[in-house]
This record gives structure tokens, C-alpha cells and sequence, in this order.
């Protein structure tokens, strides 16, 4: 995600985007922002001082926050790095950003609902997560300011790093069949589609609460069965499961329905492509670079 987010903001191409996608409907031109890109290794989020000192020093205008711990089981049993990481890291740098004059575009997820609803999550329903990694992004938020925007997504793929998509890619290419649960519900956020959200609210910072995602909700079992018939394999590629069937069975629990409502965004700004599209643009760009 950060990749693609500093590409987009460069005015560079984006594997997998669609650069039709234009929620502002202005394109992004090379030199329009002048960026600083930082990773885990030149930054600790958890270190209040350093962060202070790496506003100050860049005087930015906007920070754009995409560190995170995001090994969900692995927080249950590591809950002081993530809760350190996620929500402490998250409220050094509105702290800084304040003390600075930077707005601060804060990214946070949909695991901060339990998932009991029976419809989509929107702004204006009230977070209950169940899980370490769920409690410290909703920390997180709170360590916000009303004035700085809070984006929370969802299933984030792209073409660069690692996710389930990919996972599924390589097994229908091989041939080899998957096993994915039809019990969970959620929406795909494609890497490069929210990298253009994010140039949008870095251009307006209209603060608040915002859920960003691709158009429609699904299962992984129909993501499975989408990837599989994007390589030509048959109904019997992807066999249906239930959480409960896992194995081994993970250590957090998931919300069986996270998908979020996304209407605020689309009465503002050009809603994000359905999650079909993004998929098959993610696919076409991965199968071209894969090894």
C-alpha cells in the first residue's frame, strides 16, 4: 500500500490501477506533491520523541499514516507491540501533526466492528471489536483529533507484497485446489484504488471519519472461486468451509460481517470501482510480473 501510494503521489503508474479512477476527477501530475517516504527502519512509531523530531524537521503538510501491526492472530498473544504500535504510534503522530499545523490521514480497518450486524457497517455505527489487533486500531482512533481523517478500509490486495489474493493466484496457476470460508463477509479494498482515495483526501483533508472500499460485498469463498475462473478452473477449484473448519483454527476471531457502507464517500466522490474490476486489474498486472 505504501508503495503504491508513493507511486500515485509521484504522478508514476501504479500496477493495477485504472487510471480513469478519478474520485476529484483531476489527474495527478508529476510535481504536484513533493514526497517523504518513510519506512519502519527510518521511523518507530512508538517512539514519541522521534516522531516529534521527523515532523519537525520536514515541516510537512499532510502525513499520511500506513504503519501498522497487522498480524492479526500473532497480536493475540504479542498485545503490548500492537497495541505500542497501532495505537500509541498512532497518537504520537496526531500529537506532532497538531503541534506542526500537519493534517494527519490516519488509516484504520474493518475489525473494529464484531461483525453481528446484518447490513453493511457504516461512520455512524459504533465500533466493538473482538480482537487485540481490532481493540488497538479503535485505540487508535480515538487517539485521533476531530480535525485529522480517520480511513477505515477493508482487505486490502494489491500487486506488490503479499495477500490472500495472491495465495489463490498461485494455487489456481499450479492447479492445486483451495478451501476458503463462505462464513465471513466483508468488501476488497484494491491497493492502487485506495492509494488514488488517499491523493483525494490528502488534496481536500476533510477530516473525520471515512469508510473507503471497493464496490460490493462478498466471502473469501467467492473471492476463491473468482480467481479461479480468472485461470480457467473449474466449480471444483474452491470448496466452501466454515470458520469453524479451519485448521488450524486461528487465534483471533473474525467478524462474520465487516463490510463497510461506503455512502458517505460516494455522495461526495466518485465511488471506488467494484471489487470485480479491481480484482481482474490486480490479477492481469500480477500475472505480468510473477515469476
Amino acid at each position: 500500500m505504501g508503495r503504491d501510494l508513493v507511486d500515485m503521489l509521484a504522478g508514476a503508474p501504479v500496477p493495477g490501477e485504472d487510471v480513469r479512477f478519478q474520485p476529484d476527477q483531476r489527474p495527478v501530475s508529476r510535481g504536484e506533491f513533493a514526497v517523504v517516504a518513510l519506512t519502519h527502519q527510518d521511523l518507530d512509531v512508538t517512539d514519541r520523541d522521534a516522531v516529534a523530531a521527523m515532523i519537525a524537521m520536514h515541516s510537512p503538510d499532510v502525513v499520511v499514516h500506513l504503519a501498522a501491526y497487522t498480524a492479526v492472530d500473532r497480536a493475540e498473544r504479542d498485545v503490548a507491540t500492537c497495541i505500542a504500535v497501532n495505537a500509541d504510534g498512532t497518537g504520537h503522530l496526531s500529537d506532532a501533526c497538531a503541534d506542526a499545523g500537519a493534517h494527519l490521514i490516519a488509516v484504520s480497518t474493518d475489525y473494529v466492528f464484531d461483525g453481528r450486524a446484518t447490513r453493511a457497517y457504516g461512520e455512524t455505527d459504533a465500533p466493538h471489536p473482538r480482537s487485540v489487533y481490532g481493540i488497538s486500531k479503535w485505540l487508535g482512533e480515538r487517539r485521533c483529533r476531530p480535525s485529522d481523517t480517520v480511513v477505515r478500509t477493508s482487505w486490502v490486495m494489491g500487486v506488490r507484497g503479499r495477500s490472500v489474493v495472491h495465495v489463490i493466484a498461485q494455487r489456481a496457476r499450479d492447479g492445486q485446489p483451495v478451501r476458503f470460508v463462505d462464513d465471513q463477509r466483508g468488501t476488497v479494498t484494491v491497493a492502487a484504488d485506495l492509494a488514488r482515495a488517499l491523493v483525494t483526501l490528502v488534496r481536500e483533508r476533510p477530516g473525520g471519519l471515512w469508510h473507503v472500499a471497493n464496490a460490493e460485498s462478498l466471502t473469501w469463498y467467492e473471492l476463491a472461486r473468482f480467481v479461479g475462473g480468472w485461470f480457467g478452473r473449474d466449480e471444483g477449484f474452491a470448496t466452501a468451509i466454515t470458520t469453524g473448519e479451519l485448521e488450524p483454527p486461528p487465534l483471533a476471531p473474525r467478524p462474520t460481517r465487516s463490510d463497510l457502507d461506503t455512502a458517505k464517500w460516494r455522495a461526495r466522490w466518485t465511488s471506488l470501482p467494484p471489487w470485480t474490476e479491481g480484482v481482474d486489474r490486480l490479477l492481469g498486472a500480477w500475472v505480468a510480473v510473477a515469476p
